[in-house]
C-alpha cells in the first residue's frame, strides 16, 4: 500500500491541472472528469465489495493494482476529451477497490480492540508515499507529464505482482453451505438496514465532499490565481504526509481514549475550516497552513472512521461494508470538484472554498447529531434494562 500510494500521488494531486492545460477546457467541464472518475468507482466499488467477501481479498487487490497500472501509462496518448474521459472511467473503476480490500484485510486479522492501531500504521505507510509522490511528481511534472504517467503505470503494475506472488488469503472461512446460499444484493440491504452505519456513511460523505476539493483543487487554483508551480506546490501535500508519519499515533493515542463519534465530528470540523480559510489565503505559506489543519483534522477522523465501520461490519460482510465505506470516497471525489468548479466559474474562485467549507460543516454538525441521537437510545436501552430483569 505504501509502494501503490507513492505511484499513485505522483500525478493525482497535478491531474486537475494537467488536465486543464493539455485539453484547454473550463474548470467545470474538467471538474467533470473526475465525477465520471467518480461514477465509475461506485459501480465497481459496489461488485468488489461483494466478490471481495465472496471469493477472498487477495486477488482483487492484485487485479486492481495492474489494471490501474495500464490506464494510468495509457494517460501518456491522451490528447483529446473523449480519450481521457475514457481513460478517467477505467482508473476510477479499479483504484478504490485495493483500497477496501486491504481495510477488510486489516479487519479479518487483526482483533477488534487493536484496529485502530492497525489502521492508523497502515495510514503512516500510506502517507510515506504520499509524502515522496507529490514532492517526485511535482518535479517530474516540471519536465514532463508523460515521464509521470509512465512511472506511475510500471510501478503499480509492480506492486499488483508484489500482491500476486507474496500476499496470502485472509478471507474468514466460511462453510460451503454458506457461500453457495449467501445472496450479495441481500447482503447489502442488510448492511444498509444498519441504522448507525447510514448515518455514519451520510456525516462522511459531506467530509469527502470538502476534502476532495482541497485535494484535487488547490494545485490548480494555486497557480492559475497566484502563480505557484508544481514543484513548489508538492511540499504543501508532502507535509500533509510527513505530519501523518511524525504524529498519526500519537493522535491516536489521544482518539482511542474517547468516543468515536465525537471524534469523528471533531476531525471533521479541522477539515471545514481549513477548506473555508484556502479563500482568504493569498500565497504558498497560506496554503500550506490550511493543509496542517486539514492534516490535524484527517489524522483524528480516517483511523477512527475506518475501525468503526470494521466494528459494525459482520465477519461475513466486511468487505461489503467496507466497500460502502469506500463509496463515499467516489461520492465526494465526484461531487466536490464539480461542485467546486461550478462556484469558480459562475461566482468566482474564492466561492469554490467557501462552499467546500460549507459542505465540511454540515458533515461535522451531522455527526455531532448521530452522537446525540446514539446516546438517546443507549440511555433509553439502559433505563429499559431494570425492567425487564
Amino acid at each position: 500500500m505504501m509502494l501503490a500510494w507513492s505511484f499513485h500521488s505522483m500525478i493525482w494531486p497535478f491531474l486537475i491541472l494537467y488536465a486543464s492545460q493539455k485539453l484547454n477546457q473550463p474548470l467545470t467541464a474538467v471538474a467533470g472528469l473526475l465525477t465520471l472518475n467518480s461514477a465509475t468507482g461506485l459501480v465497481t466499488t459496489f461488485i468488489g465489495g461483494a466478490i471481495a467477501d465472496r471469493f477472498g481479498r487477495k486477488w482483487v487487490m492484485a487485479f486492481s493494482l495492474i489494471f490501474c497500472a495500464v490506464s494510468w501509462y495509457s494517460f501518456r496518448l491522451a490528447g483529446t476529451l473523449p480519450l481521457f474521459a475514457i481513460l478517467m472511467a477505467l482508473t476510477g473503476a479499479s483504484t478504490p477497490l485495493y483500497r477496501l480490500a486491504a481495510d477488510a484485510m486489516i479487519a479479518d486479522v487483526i482483533p477488534q480492540e487493536n484496529r485502530i492501531d492497525a489502521y492508523s500504521v497502515m495510514r503512516l505507510g500510506n502517507n510515506l508515499g504520499v509524502a515522496l509522490g507529490p514532492a517526485i511528481g511535482g518535479f517530474l511534472a516540471a519536465i514532463s507529464y508523460n515521464i509521470s504517467f509512465a512511472i506511475t503505470g510500471a510501478g503499480l503494475f509492480g506492486c499488483g505482482l508484489l500482491i500476486a506472488l507474496f500476499s496470502i488469503e485472509t478471507i474468514p472461512q466460511l462453510t460451503h453451505k454458506e457461500i453457495v446460499n449467501e445472496k450479495p444484493v441481500k447482503g447489502y440491504l442488510s448492511a444498509l438496514k444498519d441504522r448507525n452505519f447510514v448515518n455514519m456513511l451520510g456525516s462522511f460523505t459531506f467530509n469527502r465532499i470538502c476534502s476532495s476539493i482541497l485535494w484535487l483543487l488547490l494545485a490548480v487554483y494555486a497557480k492559475q490565481n497566484f502563480g505557484i508551480s508544481e514543484r513548489l506546490f508538492g511540499f504543501i501535500p508532502m507535509t500533509n504526509a510527513v505530519m501523518v508519519i511524525l504524529f498519526q499515533i500519537i493522535v491516536t493515542r489521544w482518539v482511542k481514549k474517547r468516543a468515536p463519534i465525537p471524534s469523528m465530528a471533531l476531525g471533521a470540523l479541522f477539515y471545514a475550516i481549513a477548506v473555508f480559510a484556502v479563500a482568504f489565503g493569498r500565497g504558498f505559506w497560506a496554503f500550506w497552513f490550511c493543509m496542517v489543519i486539514a492534516t490535524l483534522g484527517e489524522m483524528i477522523l480516517l483511523p477512527t472512521s475506518t475501525t468503526y465501520v470494521s466494528r459494525l461490519a459482520p465477519e461475513n460482510m466486511r468487505a461489503r461494508y467496507m466497500s460502502l465505506y469506500t463509496l463515499t470516497w467516489g461520492i465526494g471525489t465526484g461531487l466536490g470538484p464539480l461542485f467546486g468548479g461550478v462556484l469558480s466559474d459562475r461566482v468566482n474562485p474564492a466561492a469554490t472554498w467557501i462552499g467546500g467549507g460549507i459542505a465540511g460543516l454540515v458533515g461535522a454538525f451531522m455527526f455531532l447529531i448521530n452522537a446525540r441521537n446514539q446516546k438517546k437510545i443507549e440511555k433509553n436501552k439502559n433505563s429499559l434494562t431494570p425492567l425487564a430483569n
